[in-house]
């Protein structure tokens, strides 16, 4: 009877859970369509964070899969989240910024998960929830500097390699001159992007890595691995210019490089997260040997 009654209740809290999400999603839909915007509007511009909902949706199902016997439960300790992200939202409808309205989402699904699920399940997939964190666009206003310290590093590189490739360059601040064209290392170059999706994969490897010195290592290299994978990908243009002229930057081999910095950078940090392979057991030997 009383596991009868445990299982109504979760099933009870379900539905109650469902529609309340259909109520915010119809609240949020305009904050919804904002990040839908930012995370499509190219591979320069959080395209990362149009993976984080259906990543940490994953990890949320995984969570509760491996740990069935956890119990359903309210908490009122949700409100302490819910009430601050809603008065966030009401906050940004009267500013129209969007950001204030897509962090206070961030803020009301630990609420939302306290108070339908309870603490127990809620403590199991804390991280997850906190990942969600990494789908909001961060405003130019926070990482300006940050851009143009990036901007200068990918030049100072890159002036620095490209000779080895027989190409005599001039570097002047964040531009670069060579003998046919004058390029310069935008906002949408320094690679900060890359770096932004770099350190959310980092630190959703570190938390399924089982090895704390691997983790600690993910953490401190994937920024130089970003950076670096950013050089190769001006380096590369640079030499495309050189030898085709600044027409390249027109066509779709622009775009392919951008997504190359991710290619080179994200396969990485995950193959440093692989837990080592144990050694083979010698085989045993052959009776009578």
């Amino acid at each position: 009877m009383a596991t009868t009654g445990a299982t109504r209740a979760s099933t009870a809290s379900r539905a109650w859970l469902f529609v309340v999400a259909l109520l915010l999603l119809a609240l949020y839909a305009p904050t919804l369509a904002f990040l839908w915007d930012r995370w499509t509007m190219s591979v320069w511009h959080n395209a990362h964070g149009l993976l984080i909902p259906p990543v940490v949706a994953w990890a949320v199902w995984q969570e509760f899969k491996a740990r069935p016997d956890l119990p359903w439960g309210a908490s009122a300790w949700g409100f302490v989240f819910l009430v601050p992200a809603l008065v966030l939202h009401i906050i940004d409808t009267g500013l129209n910024t969007q950001l204030l309205s897509a962090a206070s989402i961030v803020l009301a699904v630990p609420g939302l998960s306290l108070l339908f699920v309870g603490a127990e399940r809620t403590k199991a997939i804390a991280f997850p929830l906190a990942f969600l964190a990494f789908m909001l666009p961060i405003p130019l206003a926070f990482t300006e500097r940050l851009h143009l310290v990036l901007r200068h590093i990918a030049a100072e590189a890159s002036a620095w390699l490209l000779p080895w490739f027989g190409v005599p360059v001039f570097k002047e601040g964040t531009t670069l001159h060579i003998a046919n064209a004058t390029l310069q290392v935008a906002d949408a170059c320094s690679g900060f992007s890359t770096l932004y999706a770099a350190m959310a994969v980092a630190v959703l490897t570190a938390w399924t890595c089982p090895s704390t010195t691997r983790r600690v290592l993910i953490l401190l290299l994937a920024g130089p691995i970003a950076i670096a994978a950013n050089i190769v990908r001006v380096v590369l243009l640079t030499l495309l210019v050189y030898w085709q002229g600044t027409d390249v930057l027109a066509t779709s081999l622009h775009t392919l490089t951008g997504l190359l910095t991710f290619a080179l950078s994200l396969p990485v940090i995950f193959w440093m997260g692989q837990a080592p392979r144990a050694p083979r057991a010698p085989r045993a030997a052959e009776a009578g040997s």
